[in-house]
């Protein structure tokens, strides 16, 4: 199996986090989300011991609320010490409201509204990650205005391309994020932040991209960033409080995807930085890593059930479920690839080939193509679709009027419901 949290009974059933995905399905219904606490509460605590180990108690690991961002997720990382970003009011909100202290989210985003920064001032949020001098400008002004000095993280972009899909490259020159050090722009934002009294610049953050399976691109824009570093200690005295690396560790989709060992690779980044500091005379700052895929992602699960088969002799055969690219947008947006089981008869052999689709009325409605399944399958089987616990449930959409799937938490040996199903009342609730 492509994670230890994933099992086959003597049923002949698939079970998640120890439990009966067959079972599970028949209490909840399909399509359902399921996610398995105690794996993120693991990956967690992998992240915070493995940063306190490589820096002491100067780090912070933030997770990356895009990833799944509902109120049970933000109360558990409360409870395991995790700081989170967001990159929304949305996200902002719903943190607070589940009650995770202000003073620990971080605000991202390439367009912040006046409105969006005015609500993160007003609810104290610890951490505004400025991406652009319109921005600064505003939050300045914002910040004087209220008499309060807003710390903030200037994002740069330090030009490194880490050779994953081009949608989740995102350190490049000419990314829509960030002020880039190559063209002289991270400096002249530097100097702006330094001249202006509403803000408190406690350092610089980057993001290289998503899914990597090493430190390569990490070692690469830790270097340009200390440098850059450095450079701004010599011109203007200043050195900078904290470093952000950003997150992007990979998970395993698919068997042959490797296994990433995230101790072993903080630990190569912290040597590396150590080093670095050691070589450019500068104190090691505060490092933090914004991992978000790889807290969530291998303790997700989603549940479907076959509605039709439909064999073309001599073409192709397509198995369709009842869910979609409206619970799970991933294949149609980047091609991502994903493991596929038939839940109910795990230990059949997958000996026929089969498009998995859903039930939106678009061509481009594939949860995968070309997936292996028992030849027998048919009508009422159960289909579950591995590492599903990110970009699943915060990408879904009500395309053709569908409904969103619930979120079943898993948790020691219980499962209960952390977001309901949608109802068709929902999807008309706005409207007049």
């Amino acid at each position: 199996m492509i994670c230890d949290n994933i099992s086959i009974n003597e049923a002949g059933h698939l079970c998640f986090a120890g439990q009966d995905t067959v079972e599970l399905a028949s209490q909840y219904g399909t399509p359902l989300y399921l996610m398995d606490a105690d794996r993120i509460r693991h990956n967690c605590r992998t992240y915070i011991s493995a940063m306190q180990q490589a820096y002491g108690d100067n780090f912070e690991v933030i997770y990356a609320g895009k990833a799944a961002s509902f109120k049970q997720m933000y109360r558990i990382m409360a409870q395991e010490g995790m700081s989170v970003d967001s990159v929304s009011v949305g996200e902002i909100f719903t943190a607070l409201s589940a009650g995770f202290p202000a003073e620990h989210i971080h605000f991202h985003g390439n367009n912040k509204t006046e409105r969006d920064l005015a609500f993160a001032l007003d609810q104290g949020v610890g951490t505004i990650v400025v991406d652009n001098t319109e921005e600064l400008t505003a939050l300045n002004e914002m910040a004087g205005d209220k008499d309060i000095k807003q710390n903030i993280l200037l994002r740069l972009t330090p030009g490194i391309d880490t050779h994953t899909y081009e949608a989740v490259s995102t350190g490049k020159v000419d990314s829509k994020f960030g002020f880039a050090i190559e063209t002289g722009q991270a400096e002249e934002a530097t100097k702006l932040a330094l001249s202006m009294d509403g803000i408190v610049l406690e350092g610089f953050h980057c993001h290289v991209g998503s899914q990597v399976f090493d430190s390569d691109s990490f070692v690469m824009s830790a270097t340009i960033m200390l440098r850059y570093i450095k450079e701004i200690q010599t011109k203007y005295g200043y050195t900078a409080k904290s470093l952000d690396l950003g997150g992007g560790y990979g998970v395993r989709y698919l068997e042959t995807d490797p296994y990433m060992d995230i101790r072993s690779n903080i630990l190569r980044v912290a040597d590396h930085i150590k080093a670095t500091c050691k070589e450019l005379d500068l104190p090691v700052p505060k490092v933090m890593m914004e991992p978000g895929r790889s807290i969530v992602a291998d303790a997700g699960m989603t549940l479907y059930t076959v509605g039709t088969v439909k064999e073309i002799p001599g073409y192709k055969n397509y198995v369709a479920i009842d869910g979609g690219m409206t619970d799970n947008p991933r294949y149609a947006l980047y091609e991502s690839e994903y493991t596929v089981m038939a839940a109910n008869q795990a230990n059949e052999p997958c000996d026929k080939v089969f498009d998995l689709v859903g039930r939106c009325c678009e061509s481009g409605d594939i949860i995968q193509p070309a997936v292996s399944l028992p030849r027998n399958v048919q009508k009422c089987d159960l289909i579950a679709v591995l590492t599903t616990g990110a970009y699943n449930y915060s990408m879904s959409s009500n395309y053709n009027r569908f409904l969103k799937p619930p979120v079943v938490m898993l948790e020691q040996g219980e499962s209960r419901m952390v977001v309901r199903r949608e109802t068709l009342d929902d999807l008309i609730q706005y409207d007049f």
